[in-house]
């Protein structure tokens, strides 16, 4: 039996935070506001992480922002892809189309795209979406600076970690509470990019991740359980998360009324059906275990026959948690019968008020119209999301008004007040567009610089123009500092939860206090500390650069040089503007997940050599790396390696190394200067290939 309760007022749930449901179409829509919801997120059909869905979009998405706002529910547009520069005009007309509608928020990944909305439509808020890996408190600070009133945090952290971020920053945070988890960090995964073409970051997922993959003895190794979060609701709230938001826009609408419905009863203090929960979609149950920081194999799962089969059973119960409209948005009312002339009637919402006159009264023939056969009349509000609250009704005559002319008004004033709170209230537009990219002009000779995992892999310095080695690697062989001078950049961690923020801002700042000319950042975090130090800082391929715009937006966050996203074709990184100095991974083993819950621990990390493999349904095998324990990267089973092949004019080329020896990095580096092909299996990645 499914345990789901009716859905109160929402007017007395201002002090909770809000449930933010997933709308991938126009059933989900529909049963997420008749459950519950106080907003929802969605997609136009471009420029959104889930492509796939049905999504909305021009008049659609209006209609449907109208629908949400007459009830109460806030409406947030998801542009949260990376956007390229021929797709420009294609954005422009996106963000106005999301303007239009009167929407209350969007949630963006790239800067490019917050730069244009802050710009164009000061009043449209900013939301930084969970694919920018934000996962500590200099990234929240960053995208507050960037003009982002709120921050979805990475999926990954714990309770006291969200404390911590809450604690040290006064954006509004938005937590994921229930739904799938990747495998890596949003925004930090490429493998179904550089494996079948399909960009995560560019909506397209092909969620490679749920196959069977093998670790240690173990099978479908990089399949994670989905999170469910909805038992910590009150614990969350307290830790100053103002908005949990539900995974699942590819989801059926049974699942956004059940996740709903489950995180409403939550937050009143109620029982919900768990079992049912699990039964509409989950991959061998659910897991909390990193928001209570017990990351072990528990953590693992997948979707087995018996999920589906068990799915069955409750979609019939679920549906019809949202098959009708709920009366969920309470109206007050004023009736005022006069000795003379027509009934005036009016109506309060939300702030807005109508009033519409009807029919005069008639003599009493045995009872006057009192409040008790007015609410009886006017509270018939069946069909429609309003709710009759505080009636006042003054008739100092003492006339009686027929039951047909207040079901007439109250009809009258019920259309208005909808029509009234759903009005399109279009955001204004200041006219501002992108300014035309600077020409780039490229050196005659691209300079060649190389990224080294540790210091002994280097084979001889002299090769490159620059040396990046991570801080910890030039902490420990602090005399490669003299030895390098200006060309030595030290690598921040692309990934820092906060119980090491301190512990990295310390050494970086030791560092650069001792010498250290310049620092690497591959995550947003990194461009703030490095920026709060005063020290130059030069952007990785992680930071997703796929346009001119974005190029231009870290040029002024006082980049020096940014590594563009692998993701972009050659042809594509040629056409690139601006005056900013940039470049490409040339070659290397790319990291393709940057992973919390490592898929080769099992009962502990004391056996393990650091350097475990993963391996596919047809025997390739995938290195990884443990950094530190903190967190575990998966490369790419062969090395990106562009030697011989046409390449853009860029002031760099980037040699990536992470697991080779050192004999391997001189080999490589020594045949991409000599345009000699190395052996052995490689990939021109996607430079060469239209990404999808």
């Amino acid at each position: 039996m499914i345990k789901y309760g009716k859905i109160i007022d929402k007017t007395v749930m201002l002090m909770t935070p809000e449930i933010l449901a997933p709308v991938g179409g126009r059933e989900q829509l529909l049963a997420a506001v008749r459950c519950g919801a106080d907003a929802v997120y969605l997609g136009t059909k471009g420029f959104n992480a889930r492509r796939n869905a049905e999504n909305f979009e021009g008049s659609s998405l209006a209609d449907d922002v109208a629908y949400c706002h007459s009830r109460g529910v806030k409406v947030h547009v998801t542009v949260n892809t990376l956007v390229m520069d021929d797709e420009t005009e294609d954005l422009v007309r996106t963000v106005d189309e999301v303007a239009a509608s009167g929407a209350d928020a969007v949630i963006v990944q790239d800067l490019a795209v917050m730069e244009l909305i802050r710009r164009r439509y000061p009043t449209l808020a900013i939301h930084a979406s969970t694919q920018c890996a934000v996962h500590n408190t200099k990234g929240v600070r960053l995208m507050e600076e960037l003009g982002c009133s709120r921050v979805v945090l990475a999926r990954e952290l714990s309770l006291d970690e969200i404390k911590k971020i809450r604690a040290a920053t006064s954006v509004e945070l938005e937590s994921f509470i229930h739904g799938a988890l990747c495998m890596s960090l949003s925004g930090s995964c490429y493998l179904s990019s550089v494996i079948g073409g399909r960009s995560g970051n560019r909506g397209l997922c092909a969620q490679p991740c749920r196959l069977d993959f093998k670790c240690g003895g173990r099978d479908y190794a990089l399949s994670l359980k989905d999170m469910s979060h909805i038992k910590h609701v009150r614990e969350l709230a307290d830790a100053g998360v103002c908005s949990f938001k539900i995974e699942g826009r590819m989801k059926r609408a049974e699942y956004v009324a059940a996740a709903v419905t489950a995180c409403r009863l939550a937050l009143e203090g109620r029982d919900y059906d768990e079992s049912a929960l699990r039964s509409v979609f989950s991959r061998s149950g659910f897991t909390d275990g990193y928001l209570t920081g017990k990351r072990d194999m528990s953590m693992f799962g997948r979707r087995e026959k018996e999920d589906v089969v068990a799915a069955k059973a409750v979609l019939g119960d679920l549906a019809r948690l949202y098959d009708r409209e709920k009366q969920t948005v309470s109206v007050d009312m004023a009736l005022t019968i006069p000795e003379d002339g027509g009934a005036v009637l009016t109506a309060k919402c939300g702030g807005e008020t109508v009033t519409v006159t009807g029919d005069a009264a008639i003599p009493a023939r045995s009872q006057p119209t009192g409040e008790e056969h007015a609410r009886k009349a006017l509270s018939k509000s069946g069909g429609t999301q309003y709710r009759l609250e505080n009636l006042t009704v003054s008739n100092p005559a003492g006339l009686m008004l027929p039951p047909s002319v207040m079901n007439d008004m109250r009809r009258r004033a019920l259309e208005e007040l909808d029509a009234l709170r759903g009005a399109p209230r279009p955001h204004e537009c200041t006219g501002w567009t992108m300014p035309a990219a600077q020409r780039y002009t490229p050196p005659e000779k691209a300079r060649l610089w190389g990224r080294f995992e540790k210091y002994g892999q280097v084979p001889d310095p002299d090769f490159y123009d620059r040396i990046i080695l991570p801080l910890d690697e030039i902490d420990a062989h602090r005399e490669i500092m003299g030895a390098l001078g200006d060309r030595l950049i030290g690598e921040l961690p692309p990934v820092c939860f906060p119980d090491d923020e301190d512990r990295v801002a310390a050494l970086a700042r030791e560092l650069t206090g001792a010498g250290l000319p310049r620092l690497w950042a591959e995550n947003a975090y990194a461009v703030a500390l490095a920026r709060d130090l005063g020290v130059p800082v030069c952007g990785g391929a992680y930071l997703n650069v796929t346009s001119t715009a974005a190029l231009r937006e870290y040029e002024k966050l006082g980049l020096e040089a940014v590594t563009v996203s692998f993701e972009l074709q050659m042809k594509k990184i040629a056409a690139l503007g601006g005056g900013i100095k940039r470049g490409f991974i040339g070659y290397g083993y790319l990291p393709v997940m940057r992973m919390r819950s490592c898929p080769a621990r099992n009962k502990g990390c004391g056996s393990c050599d650091g350097r475990p493999r993963l391996t596919d349904r047809l025997g390739v095998e995938f290195p990884m790396m443990c950094q530190g324990r903190r967190y575990t990267t998966l490369l790419n089973s062969v090395p990106l390696n562009v030697t011989g092949h046409p390449m853009a004019k860029c002031d760099f080329t980037l040699m990536y190394f992470t697991i080779e020896s050192g004999d391997e990095c001189r080999r490589v580096t020594e045949d991409f200067l000599l345009g000699r092909e190395s052996g052995g299996q490689r990939t021109g990645g996607l430079y060469y290939r239209q990404l999808l």
